[in-house]
């Protein structure tokens, strides 16, 4: 980075950009061939070079429709770095050729609605399951359910993303509608947490199938949050999003933008798929 300024790290977590482009092939034909090879090469090299920083992760996808040609998807621990990143994968190609169709910036983040252990040593395995406070049994189940959140804390904040084929990313917000019933912001968190542990519970049936990635986006665009989900089968994310639009969580007080799909691809194939 030039002039190295004072990086913007949080706390916790990374930051998160989605970046999608249309190709311009009025203006890619402009170039001769000599040009497009070397354009090419150049973005393969920076590709390369985003890669190869601490902490960072580059995914490179085909759109499926109209909607965009080319996407990314980065996550960077400084936002300074990610628009240094964003800026050059925008020129990579020359000027003009990549257009900008839709951007989105978010965080990776801790969920306030995670059970801990203290809960899950009461309700669960004492409450449901009828172990005794202490008992051998409840300690082993204690520990196996403390190393099963450590995992799950690790993939909220410092995910590592697999090359799964297809890639889904969809905005969202919870409703603030004047009726207290459809107010997310109305309920206290007793009733957002019972809400929410509904939700999750139709997500764990898709593991295995399903990476799915939540991020915050409150005070940095249009919605409250980025889901970015990632499969083999693109069956699965249409069966996930689906069944989920039935669980009081969303069918009361979820918005949703749009959705944008696409299949991540080695850049050489991705080239020809977008027609370069």
């Amino acid at each position: 980075m030039p002039d190295n300024p004072t990086p913007l790290v949080p706390v916790e977590g990374w930051h998160v950009m989605h970046l999608y482009y249309s190709v311009d092939h009025s203006q890619w034909s402009l170039l001769s061939e000599a040009e497009q090879r070397q354009a090419k090469t150049e973005l393969s090299e920076l590709v390369q070079e985003i890669r190869s920083y601490e902490d960072t992760q580059l995914l490179i996808f085909a759109v499926a429709t109209p909607k965009a040609d080319l996407g990314f998807m980065l996550l960077t621990p400084d936002l300074h770095d990610a628009t240094h990143f964003e800026k050059r994968l925008t020129l990579a190609l020359g000027p003009d050729v990549l257009t900008p169709t839709y951007s989105y910036l978010s965080q990776t983040e801790r969920s306030e609605y995670t059970t801990t252990s203290e809960q899950y040593g009461k309700d669960t395995l004492v409450g449901e399951q009828g172990m005794a406070e202490g008992s051998e049994e409840y300690e082993a189940a204690l520990k196996e359910f403390d190393e099963r959140m450590k995992h799950y804390l690790q993939h909220r904040l410092y995910p590592v993303l697999p090359d799964w084929p297809a890639i889904c990313f969809y905005p969202m917000s919870k409703r603030r509608a004047p009726n207290d019933h459809y107010n997310w912001y109305s309920l206290d968190h007793a009733a957002r947490a019972k809400l929410m542990k509904g939700h999750a519970t139709t997500g764990r049936k898709y593991s295995g199938k399903i990476l799915q990635l939540i991020t915050g986006s409150t005070g940095f665009d249009e919605y409250e949050w980025g889901v970015t989900l990632l499969a083999k089968d693109t069956i699965e994310i249409k069966n996930i999003v689906y069944e989920m639009r039935f669980d009081e969580v969303s069918a009361r007080f979820a918005d949703f933008g749009d959705f944008y799909i696409g299949m991540q691809l080695p850049l050489n194939e991705l080239f020809k798929r977008i027609c370069l």
